[in-house]
């Protein structure tokens, strides 16, 4: 494992909330949550390829529930996520691949 990603496992310990807002990036419809928590600075950003969902899915199934359309109006947590809200409404592992400690980089991209 590299750095990175064992940072990153420290992060994601119970109890240990990694808060994120939302941010556009450079890549045309992709969007990088920017972090807002302390000390986890060294974890890449994790990346949202927004084209890539738009594919399958129209924009009522994620706007406004359970996200706001609004850059910085969403407030997520890996917690949040592991317990089933936000991305981790699909990303459970039957909809969509699970958010867990061994799909990091698959979000989380430097």
């Amino acid at each position: 494992m590299n750095k990175s990603l064992h940072r990153l496992a420290i992060g994601l310990l119970p109890g240990v909330a990694v808060l994120l807002s939302l941010a556009a990036t450079a890549e045309p419809g992709d969007i990088t949550f920017v972090r807002q928590a302390a000390g986890m600075d060294d974890v890449p950003p994790a990346v949202f390829p927004h084209s890539v969902h738009r594919m399958a899915y129209k924009c009522q199934a994620c706007h406004d529930t359970p996200f706001k359309m609004k850059a910085g109006e969403n407030l997520v947590t890996m917690d949040e996520i592991q317990e089933g809200q936000w991305c981790g409404a699909c990303h459970d592992g039957k909809t969509a691949f699970i958010s867990n400690l061994s799909t990091c980089a698959r979000c989380h991209k430097e």
